[in-house]
């Protein structure tokens, strides 16, 4: 079987939507499908890691690497700034693996312009009110923070009509199966399949 390259995937959701838990479980579950991990200016929370939440970096490092063209797309968010490296996404992508942008729209703007092929899914709550619960469960953020958030939520909800797939999460069992459907859809793809089983093709068509 011949390897064949990956595809790209942009999965978008405002903040308190459940796209980190969705993403992790898809990964766990999917060995050949990796993370992107984007650099920035944002501290650490509770419980994450450096190189493998985020890559956590100074405003005048993220400026420099900006500067040096190192980023597919970059954002800034809530006064911090993210960003994705070009070159690490190219080389997964190369390397056979469906990989998976964790990015804003903003970003995904960016990153369709420079790689239409890409595919967008949008992850949605079932409600607002739903969000806000989840939101405040997290128990990390001030009221004021909170009533933020869901103002820029429903800014970011109003561009789900750019992506081509939308899931809603409110069961979180449905929300994976939904994922993973459109992961393994993908993968079948008949340009796809004639690069995998060319041989098996060919020795039917003899």
């Amino acid at each position: 079987m011949t390897a064949t390259p990956g595809t790209l995937y942009i999965v978008s959701a405002p903040s308190g939507a459940g796209k980190t838990s969705l993403v992790k479980a898809l990964v766990d579950a999917e060995p050949n499908i990796s993370v992107s991990i984007s650099h920035t200016t944002r501290g650490m929370r509770p419980g994450e890691v450096d190189g493998l939440n985020y890559h956590f970096v100074s405003r005048e490092e993220f400026v420099h690497m900006l500067d040096h063209g190192d980023f597919l797309e970059h954002a800034e968010v809530f006064g911090n700034l993210y960003g994705t490296s070009q070159r690490w996404v190219l080389q997964a992508l190369a390397d056979g693996h469906d990989l998976i942008l964790e990015i804003d729209w903003q970003g995904a703007q960016q990153v369709r312009h420079l790689m239409p092929q890409a595919k967008s899914i949008f992850i949605l709550p079932p409600s607002q009110h739903a969000l806000r619960h989840r939101l405040n469960n997290r128990g990390q953020d001030s009221d004021e923070i909170i009533d933020r958030r869901m103002r820029e939520a429903v800014s970011e909800m109003s561009h789900y009509v750019e992506y081509d797939y939308l899931v809603i999460n409110d069961d979180f069992a449905t929300a994976l199966d939904d994922l993973k459907a459109i992961f393994r859809a993908n993968q079948l793809r008949q340009g796809s399949q004639q690069v995998r089983h060319g041989a098996l093709l060919a020795s039917l068509l003899a």
